[in-house]
């Protein structure tokens, strides 16, 4: 049942990354980049075919020298995934990138001059590839930074004088990113920015840290906007991680309402009224289930105090009582079993469910 504090999505223009939809009603994607030398392509290409693995439906590549410039034909050639080209400073790189990449990301605040900017316009025109204008709270331009400093308003007056720059030169195939180093400013660059502009938003906190630090500060600042109805494509940055940004960028999408794929999975808090191995069934039923693609909502529970409540609100549960368990779905009880071979029984009842649900659908 979806919370009524879930907002209808902004509506915005939709532009086209390759073959993926963002923007207006299209499903919000997620992205994720190689860490790789790009110029490597042996490595780069690992970790596309890895990211695409982990069900990435976009990739961007940093792009530091002519040699990972050029290695972008070879590496759209190897791949299916849209791929984006990251350019700082070197406006030229982004002239090269644009004659294979799908998506060009600049920073406004390092690219150059006017005339740079304009030159990377033509480029992306004569290929219809769209510009993300991804403003950073670390790296603005030296006018907003003195007169606002790494604020909020400062990012979003970046933001609208260079999306005024792209469009007084005819372009208007843009997506827009305002990235803080922490949640609150993050959350408050894109509430303010969204009623101005109609263009699709990449949501992100950078710099955001590793897996347990991303996962706090992501989880707030893009599961708070996505409830809101703003966002239509992200990444959730972790430090030295490819597929864990994947995860948990969807395990977000899945928890904010705005994604309907897959396993949600409620269980109890360890506590002394648990009378079974809760912990290690519920790790089993985790791994054996994270293939299932169908929105299902799966209840492991521990006691009898909350367990029987909670199963009559997911789709099937676990409720667990002095080493023994039922199984339950649709409110009634299929099967009563020892904890020993009750999870073998679930992850059956679980697929047929599944397949019943996609025949359905």
């Amino acid at each position: 049942m979806q919370s009524d504090k879930i907002k209808p999505r902004y509506p915005t223009k939709q532009i086209y990354v390759g073959n993926v939809a963002i923007g207006g009603d299209a499903p919000i994607s997620v992205q994720s980049m190689t860490f790789s030398k790009t110029h490597n392509i042996e490595e780069t290409k690992a970790q596309l075919d890895r990211l695409q693995l982990a069900g990435a439906d976009i990739v961007r590549l940093a792009v530091l020298t002519e040699e990972d410039a050029h290695a972008l034909k070879t590496l759209k050639s190897m791949t299916s995934l849209p791929l984006i080209a990251d350019i700082h400073f070197k406006y030229k790189l982004a002239l090269i990138a644009a004659e294979s990449v799908d998506c060009i990301r600049i920073n406004p605040g390092n690219i150059g001059s006017k005339e740079k900017i304009k030159e990377v316009v033509k480029a992306c025109n004569v290929r219809n590839i769209p510009i993300r204008i991804g403003v950073n709270g670390g790296s603005l331009e030296k006018e907003f930074e003195q007169k606002y400093g790494p604020t909020p308003k400062g990012m979003v007056e970046s933001a609208l004088y260079n999306i005024k720059l792209l469009e007084d030169f005819g372009f208007t195939n843009i997506k827009v990113s305002l990235k803080a180093s922490d949640a609150p400013r993050t959350i408050e660059a894109y509430e303010l920015l969204r009623p101005l502009v109609p263009y699709p938003f990449h949501l992100g906190v950078t710099e955001a840290g590793t897996l347990y630090h991303s996962m706090i500060k992501s989880s707030i600042a893009l599961g708070n906007l996505l409830m809101q109805g703003i966002g239509d494509t992200m990444r959730c940055s972790i430090t030295g991680e490819l597929e864990e940004e994947i995860k948990l960028a969807k395990s977000i999408l899945r928890y904010s309402g705005r994604q309907k794929e897959g396993i949600t999975i409620v269980s109890c808090p360890t506590c002394g009224r648990i009378q079974a191995d809760l912990v290690s069934a519920i790790k089993r039923v985790e791994t054996r289930l994270a293939h299932i693609k169908t929105p299902l909502q799966v209840s492991v529970m521990g006691c009898a105090v909350n367990a029987l409540g909670e199963a009559k609100h997911a789709d099937i549960a676990i409720a667990f009582g002095n080493k023994i368990g039922h199984i339950i779905k649709g409110g009634k009880v299929l099967a009563k079993m020892s904890e020993d071979s009750i999870v073998d029984r679930f992850v059956e009842e679980v697929e047929i469910l599944a397949a019943e649900r996609e025949k359905e659908a």
